[in-house]
């Protein structure tokens, strides 16, 4: 029997993605788990693995075409077999669904923009992530045609519609700098404007708040030096701060459950793995990429996954367990020798951390100035899940597993 190759959901406010290249060929043998495709989502460039043995067949998508989550783009069938009837072509990539199509969205943008200001009608579907854009913008969507199944308003068509209004010239001067803005504007990529999208929304509908904390590295740093050898000779690895910091966090959160949980939108939801997503620095924007059940991974292990995640990052080869599943972020600018930083939280997570560099400072030592090789941790946290006490308790619990790091790596 066939098995189809459908664009997967990897997020929940999902809707579509971006194939950008076919692993294997039409009537190429397949076999389950192999690499199939690439597609773009809002978070990375991800490896998608065969559901399946087969060959594959009745390839309806092509590189570039920006599919809906869900639809069938391909098939794996058996020797001989047929790849069932293809349904409508995926629509291509850009803002217009096709050639045809791109002066009738051009058209709905107009009269979306022109309508903007009138009553609000109600007959017409949106997407959410329409409707989470169209309120980002200001924008009323009562006048909008929608370009998408059955007339859904899209978020293309709401940033169509954005676009058109902005570009109206309301006077002369407007009319005349006009050509001027469109030589200095810069087009972004999939992951870059939709990764500007989610930040916007969670900085405006997540109440932050910030904890700042000074930490002595020494120890941190010695064991760095005592366990760095060790661990490239047996896991080819190098071991990194980062690594520690890893380890150390994912076992104070384990000591401070509140600290994995995740606002649902009602409620809290108390995740039962601690699953630490590490910013990662890529072309388009930045990648969380996920260390699974990192306060049961000792230490080595936690620096294998991660050079094998920052060199599929920076290849373009993530896939989607990568990328899945984080409940806490840390986001490290040390090494661009950034001193303190806050970070905006990645919902629906409650809270992130954001690590400076470490240098020498003079401190206080039982009463006397002593230099000590320093670090600043700012923890920004969700209100809705924290509050100050928790997210304190939990910053000295850390604090703690940084200066006194033998305690716990030998777990």
């Amino acid at each position: 029997m066939a098995i189809s190759v459908v664009m997967p959901a990897l997020e929940m406010a999902q809707e579509t993605g971006k194939l950008l290249a076919w692993r294997k060929k039409e009537g190429e043998a397949v076999k389950k788990g192999e690499p199939l495709l690439e597609i773009e989502t809002d978070k990375a460039v991800v490896e998608i693995e065969a559901p399946g043995d087969g060959f594959l067949a009745g390839i309806t998508a092509h590189e570039g075409a920006v599919i809906p989550v869900g639809e069938t783009i391909a098939w794996l069938v058996a020797a001989g077999e047929k790849a069932p009837a293809a349904k409508s072509p995926a629509m291509a990539s850009g803002r217009a669904t096709s050639a045809a199509a791109a002066p009738e969205r051009a058209a709905a943008a107009a009269r979306g923009a022109t309508a903007a200001v009138g009553p609000a009608q109600t007959s017409a579907q949106i997407s959410p992530k329409a409707r989470r854009l169209a309120k980002e913008l200001g924008l009323e969507t009562g006048g909008l045609s929608g370009s998408g199944e059955d007339g859904t308003i899209t978020a293309e068509d709401v940033q169509a519609a954005a676009d058109a209004k902005k570009s109206a010239p309301a006077s002369t001067t407007a009319a005349a700098g006009a050509s001027s803005d469109a030589q200095t504007g810069e087009s972004l990529s999939q992951i870059a404007r939709l990764m500007a999208e989610r930040m916007t929304q969670s900085w405006t509908t997540v109440p932050h708040f910030f904890l700042t904390r000074d930490v002595d590295c020494t120890e941190l740093m010695a064991a760095h030096e005592r366990l760095g050898p060790t661990v490239e000779k047996f896991n080819g690895a190098k071991l990194t701060i980062t690594d520690l910091l890893i380890a150390s966090v994912a076992r104070a959160i384990a000591k401070h459950p509140v600290m994995n949980a995740s606002w649902t939108g009602s409620g809290i939801r108390h995740n039962p793995e601690v699953n630490i997503s590490l910013a990662m620095a890529v072309k388009d924007g930045v990648v969380g990429a996920v260390i699974h059940k990192a306060d049961s991974a000792k230490v080595d292990e936690i620096a294998a996954q991660r050079r094998d995640l920052t060199e599929r990052a920076r290849a373009n080869r993530l896939r989607p367990a990568d990328i899945s599943g984080g409940t806490f972020t840390i986001s490290n600018l040390g090494m661009y020798q950034v001193d303190a930083f806050v970070a905006i939280i990645t919902p629906p997570q409650a809270a992130t951390l954001a690590v400076g560099t470490i240098a020498d400072r003079v401190v206080a030592v039982k009463g006397k100035p002593a230099v000590r090789p320093m670090m600043t941790m700012t923890l920004s946290g969700d209100h809705r899940v924290l509050d100050g006490a928790r997210a304190a308790k939990f910053l000295t619990t850390l604090a703690e597993a940084i200066q006194k790091p033998d305690g716990w790596l030998g777990e």
